[in-house]
């Protein structure tokens, strides 16, 4: 994996030195001459960049960019200053991006939900059932602690009135030490990435995911994974956060290893698919979701998104299909605690396929 992320990697960024195409006028032709040659956008979070606990199609954007184009991105820790100096963390380790934000992003531009997410991005030549693909090219540890809360989907187990868990983040090892003895490896992952939602469900709290994608708590969608995500709207309005060192399916007690990342995607209009719920494909896997308070209907949805990933795209006919799923892939609870919705993922290993060629029907 460590490899293919590097590649993915330098393979994007060698584009993007290169000489900037001055696109056509038709939004199709404009999409395809900007993929060849995408500029790179450094995006910091700050109270001017962020949107705070929603996800919007009036959202305004705080950056234009071509399809194609890599965005260098800066997501915050979901908590506040105070909390934080109440776990123990040394005033001078709280990033001062985090207490500017808390302090002057307030009133109405906060809520309803409670992560701070960096974005809106205009992507051009996005427009409503287009296809937003977000290839995670690299994410890095900004800041060397992480924290862990305790509520979420069995509270009874949670000792009243304790502070949040700091964990200090090993950034040349990649582990945390939960306990002597205890280490967590470090898979980095932004908890939520997403685009604005179907207008006329207004202002949409940045707690629960759903067709937009957003609070997925997917652990998959690591570097070197791609995120296929339906757009509602004209220009997307990709919007990014939630960052998370590590996390274990179903996010059981309501958070991860918390903390704040870096990182650097490359987002692309695709006109060619059209989807009802997000896809992902990692080195090893494709990978489809849905969300649903009824955790049956999720697991339902999600499970015929696999086979309609496999009827269309390798040509299998229905009935193949969900028996391929039932043989080869693996249904995962996401996570259980972004209420009202559940989140449930299959994933269908990419070797199995070895040398099939599509059937021709």
């Amino acid at each position: 994996m460590k490899k293919f992320a590097v590649v993915f990697l330098n393979v994007a960024l060698a584009a993007a030195a290169g000489t900037i195409v001055h696109a056509p006028a038709g939004a199709a032709e404009r999409v395809a001459a900007r993929a060849a040659a995408p500029k790179l956008h450094r995006l910091e979070a700050t109270p001017a960049t962020v949107a705070y606990g929603y996800y919007w199609s009036e959202a305004p954007p705080v950056l234009r960019i071509d399809s194609g184009d890599i965005i260098d991105v800066d997501t915050l820790l979901t908590n506040t200053p105070a909390g934080l100096a109440k776990a123990g963390v040394p005033d001078e380790k709280i990033q001062a991006s985090l207490k500017a934000i808390v302090s002057e992003v307030t009133g109405d531009r906060r809520g309803p939900g409670g992560h701070i997410l960096t974005g809106p991005v205009y992507v051009e030549g996005a427009e409503p059932g287009d296809v937003l693909e977000v290839k995670i090219l690299s994410i890095d540890l900004a800041i060397d602690y992480g924290y862990n809360g305790c509520s979420g989907f069995l509270p009874e187990n949670c000792e009243g009135g304790l502070p949040v868990k700091i964990l200090a983040l090993d950034r040349k090892k990649m582990t945390a030490e939960f306990l002597p003895g205890i280490v967590i490896p470090l898979k980095p992952f932004y908890g939520s990435i997403g685009v604005a939602p179907a207008p006329e469900l207004g202002r949409v709290s940045s707690n629960p995911p759903g067709r937009h994608a957003g609070n997925l708590d997917n652990r998959e969608l690591i570097t070197g994974s791609t995120l296929y995500i339906p757009i509602f709207v004209r220009g997307a309005l990709f919007e990014i956060g939630d960052g998370h060192a590590a996390q274990g399916d179903g996010e059981v007690d309501q958070t991860a290893i918390e903390t704040s990342l870096r990182g650097r995607l490359q987002l692309t209009v695709r006109k060619d698919l059209k989807l009802t719920w997000p896809r992902a494909e990692t080195a090893t896997d494709f990978i489809s979701m849905a969300t649903d308070p009824d955790l049956t209907a999720a697991t339902k949805a999600a499970i015929q998104e696999m086979v309609d990933f496999l009827v269309s795209e390798k040509k299998l006919t229905r009935h193949q299909a969900y028996q391929l799923v039932s043989i080869a892939g693996h249904v995962v609870v996401t996570q259980l605690v972004d209420k009202p919705n559940l989140g449930v993922h299959v994933k269908l290993p990419k070797s199995i396929f070895g040398n099939f060629a599509k059937p021709t029907r």
